[in-house]
């Protein structure tokens, strides 16, 4: 898929333009930063946009490639960070109006620090909803991130303005976080590409109120670039208790190898969910031939497992309790309704009701573990419906996100790796998205089969946003 704009080319595309002398990172940064300029005023993709450092990172990276002694695997990329992660010299606001922003910020959360390491140039802060409770983007502190597809729709959170900046061409690389979905909904909803890797894959700090349902993941408009980010990500850092060892090998020199003779179910509905657009099912269905067709046993196959969503709100909604316990009666007024609503049903758990829903997430793990001693991959819609209508929660008025999201928020529970990458369109244009799910610590396999799709269904690397 040739491309001569600049901010449509993904990283690897970028740093190889570098090493010839066709583009410098000055002109990628010069092109994301009037992208930023062109349509973020419409999708609200960026809550801080620093043009000065980031000119400044690209002219520094310009001279070391111009020397020929590039230092970093992501010198010149520009890159944006959600804007939950610590990040020096920037405040870190988690879109609440509690957060004072005067700091200090003096210090870069592991994930930032490994991207800043790699020299990537930091272009700002992406938006979130406030602590990212919900698997929408929209805040009191900084307002609705819309869907590039439609502005009118949602595009979906909690990472929702890094999908979108990635979607648009504002930045070709993109730090999220996923709690219960929040990478792979967002990127199912603007059509780019995402993995979850194992739980501490990727190193956190400061810990999650939400604990161990909460990893990092990186959001970008191939699967090549995701494993190439993935490398420089995936590095333990000390204050993190619960990071794993650095991997053995390259995530991106491990991308080939295809599907052939991989044993690989599909499940549109995981076997308790009624909540599927036909479209999807359609979509999810096409995908798993293709599958098929490059040489895998594909079976139509549920796993063992109930709907968890009653244990998850327990998990949830005492982590937002947690995270806010620290407020004034005053800041609380300041909270976005319905994550105070969540906060209050978190502060009414017993320890019981802690550990009975830990027992249902050890035992959704064990039976996800068992399936997958049968089958290497589980193939799911990402999610079940299309994007819906901006500044709702739910399309259906009253209900929590965790009703529309029975297809990330489980694995979450488990902790496998699961990736989202964009297998199709609504009848309106809207993306669909494919989730690709394999056992703990198999993010290898998972990028390797989501890479083994994308070359034979490459799509439109960004689009234009569009009011419908």
């Amino acid at each position: 898929m040739a491309n001569t704009q600049p901010a449509e080319l993904p990283a690897t595309e970028l740093l190889a333009a570098y090493a010839a002398g066709t583009l410098s990172p000055v002109e990628a940064c010069e092109a994301v930063l009037q992208r930023i300029d062109d349509h973020d005023p419409a999708l609200n993709a960026y809550c801080l946009v620093d043009p000065d450092t980031a000119l400044h990172a690209a002219r520094e990276s310009e001279d070391r490639w111009h020397r020929g002694q590039p230092a970093g695997r992501l010198d010149g990329v520009p890159t944006s960070i959600k804007d939950i992660f610590l990040t020096r010299g920037w405040p870190t606001l988690r879109g609440s109006r509690t957060v004072d922003a005067a700091g200090p910020w003096n210090e870069d959360a592991p994930a930032v620090g490994n991207l800043r390491r790699e020299n990537s140039v930091l272009l700002g802060k992406t938006t979130m909803p406030e602590l990212a409770w919900k698997a929408v983007t929209d805040s009191p502190r900084h307002g609705t991130t819309r869907n590039p597809w439609n502005t009118a729709r949602t595009a979906g959170g909690s990472s929702g303005g890094a999908a979108a900046a990635v979607a648009t061409g504002m930045g070709p690389l993109a730090l999220g976080t996923d709690g219960g979905g929040s990478v792979r909904i967002p990127a199912s909803f603007c059509g780019i590409a995402t993995i979850k890797p194992t739980y501490g894959r990727i190193p956190l700090y400061p810990a999650s109120p939400f604990g161990t349902l909460s990893h990092a993941g990186p959001m970008t408009t191939t699967i090549t670039d995701a494993a190439l980010m993935l490398d420089v990500l995936a590095q333990p850092d000390v204050r993190d208790w619960s990071a794993l060892p650095a991997p053995t090998g390259s995530y991106i020199d491990h991308l080939g190898g295809g599907v052939a003779g991989l044993r690989i179910a599909v499940s549109t509905d995981l076997g308790f969910t009624t909540h599927v657009d036909p479209q999807i099912t359609r979509a999810i269905t096409r995908a798993a031939r293709t599958f098929s067709d490059l040489g895998a046993h594909v079976d139509q196959a549920d796993p063992d497992i109930t709907d968890p969503i009653e244990d998850f709100h327990v998990l949830w909604f005492a982590g937002a309790a947690k995270a806010t316990q620290h407020l004034t009666d005053a800041q609380r007024e300041l909270l976005d309704p319905g994550l105070a609503d969540i906060c209050r049903q978190g502060l009414t758990y017993t320890a019981q009701d802690y550990l009975e829903a830990t027992n249902t997430r050890m035992t959704l793990g064990q039976r996800m573990g068992a399936f997958q001693q049968t089958y290497d991959l589980l193939l799911t819609p990402t999610v079940g419906i299309p994007p819906f209508q901006a500044d709702r929660e739910s399309p259906t008025e009253g209900d929590r996100w965790t009703t529309w999201t029975p297809f990330t928020y489980p694995f979450n529970m488990t902790q496998q790796p699961a990736a989202s990458i964009p297998c199709g369109h609504t009848d309106d244009g809207l993306p669909i998205g494919l989730q690709i799910i394999a056992p703990r610590h198999a993010d290898a396999l998972v990028l390797r089969a989501a890479h083994a799709y994308e070359q034979t269904h490459p799509w439109p690397r960004t689009t234009t946003p569009r009011q419908n």
